[in-house]
């Protein structure tokens, strides 16, 4: 009698998996139209892995989409393990602002396929790590405690619209410290 349960993957499909995710999302970030089959290529696995794991161009963009959303979330706790809140707040907007430069194109590509998915499975891991620096800035006293990782978040949406001059990323440093200054306990006099 066969066991309905589903087998765990072997660890050598998922080390191709995370190799073709680290590597596609290198490669949607220099070259967003780069092919499967180049990002195969690279990732030192055959066209029948990359199918199997990714059906679809679709399929992987949104994986590695999950990936850094991911890597994204599980950065605030390690943050505020190394730094006073306000300071890791800080840090992790400036990689929220660096996914935002280097996700701009993907996330537009993939938008209507997935939009529901990524509100789904991607905004609430962000709101969680946000919510986290967020209460612990309010515990050490250093934020204003009406302070709302939903409303913040929506607040900082400007980083994936500030254009890509040469001054975008002084101008986004300048954009964030008005956000953190607004955010500190002392901003509501």
């Amino acid at each position: 009698m066969a066991s309905s349960r589903p087998r765990a993957p072997r660890s050598d499909a998922e080390d191709n998996r995370g190799r073709i995710i680290a590597t596609a999302s290198a490669a949607f970030t220099s070259t967003p139209g780069a092919t499967l089959q180049s990002i195969a290529k690279a990732a030192g696995v055959g066209q029948g892995t990359m199918y199997r794991h990714f059906p679809n161009r679709e399929a992987l963009l949104l994986a590695v989409y999950r990936s850094d959303i991911e890597a994204l979330a599980a950065a605030a706790p390690r943050l505020l393990g190394e730094r006073e809140p306000l300071e890791a707040l800080r840090l992790w907007f400036g990689r929220l602002a660096a996914y935002g430069r280097a996700e701009h194109g993907a996330a537009r590509a993939m938008e209507a396929a997935t939009c529901a998915d990524r509100g789904s499975h991607c905004y609430p891991p962000l709101v969680a790590a946000l919510d986290q620096l967020l209460t612990a800035g309010k515990e050490s006293g250093q934020l204003r405690s009406d302070a709302d990782a939903g409303e913040v978040l929506l607040l900082v949406s400007f980083l994936w619209k500030t254009g890509s001059g040469p001054d975008r990323q002084e101008r986004t440093a300048r954009m964030l410290a008005i956000v953190i200054d607004g955010l500190r306990a002392a901003a509501r006099g």
